[in-house]
């Protein structure tokens, strides 16, 4: 078996995680890009509307900051200044976008056999390269964007493909984010529900999702990941091992 053992039993065999406000403290820098491309649109915004809006899609964060529809001009030429300029603003702080702790337990997950992946509202592109500029990249396996699903957050498609790439069942793993967005969607995935405070979801918020596990720090969600056992095994997926044997 491949997950990490403790107490003598088995553990989780795989953790995804979302990338901003998760492993990447990326929303300082994201939410002052957006106020300024906001700024070029000739819409004022402000520091807390645009907190409010990061992490989530490009088409919806402008089009909630311009009020207008995501297919608007005007927003689809905010999205585009705002690709451009995110090499500049936020791609260049590199490693220093790192939370404390994250190099060092995502290598201690891997050193237990523990499957890592990304499931993150930015497009796979994106996400690739910011995992590059960090020194993450090779830490961790699969990245599935926003773009590679048909339905986003908090809807469990990308992480039920994320887990389907490692090979390894959903309720055998872990989700870790910092939004109720990401803990909706962990829970009806059948996923262990792992939430990190230090991100854009208040502890009360992410709390408040039945089944939630608070952690306050990156090691505290490697000590969380190392000692949950997998979920029960779905009704039909455990009648159709046992009609396998």
């Amino acid at each position: 078996m491949r997950g990490v053992r403790g107490a003598g039993s088995e553990t989780i065999k795989a953790a995804v995680f979302d990338l901003d406000g998760t492993l990447a403290n990326t929303r300082p820098a994201i939410a002052k890009l957006l106020v300024k491309v906001a700024a070029e649109q000739g819409r004022t915004v402000t520091p807390r509307q645009a907190a409010a809006a990061v992490g989530k899609p490009p088409g919806q964060a402008f089009g909630r900051l311009l009020g207008k529809p995501e297919d608007d001009a005007q927003v689809l030429a905010a999205i585009n200044r705002y690709r451009e300029q995110f090499a500049v603003d936020v791609m260049c702080l590199g490693p220093q976008l790192l939370f404390p702790g994250v190099t060092a337990g995502l290598s201690a997950l891997r050193a237990h056999g523990v499957e890592l992946a990304v499931a993150t509202s930015k497009s796979t592109r994106g996400a690739e390269a910011l995992l590059d500029v960090m020194g993450i990249r090779e830490l961790v396996g699969p990245v599935i964007g926003q773009d590679m699903v048909r339905r986003g957050k908090p809807h469990p498609e990308m992480v039920l493909r994320a887990a389907g790439r490692l090979g390894v069942a959903a309720w055998e793993s872990a989700y870790v984010g910092d939004t109720v967005g990401d803990m909706r969607m962990a829970v009806t995935a059948r996923m262990e529900a792992v939430a990190v405070t230090y991100g854009a979801g208040t502890f009360g918020e992410l709390a408040a999702v039945a089944g939630t596990r608070m952690c306050s720090s990156f090691k505290d969600v490697v000590s969380v990941i190392a000692a949950s056992r997998p979920r029960r095994m779905p009704a039909p997926a455990l009648a159709a091992q046992r009609r396998r044997r």
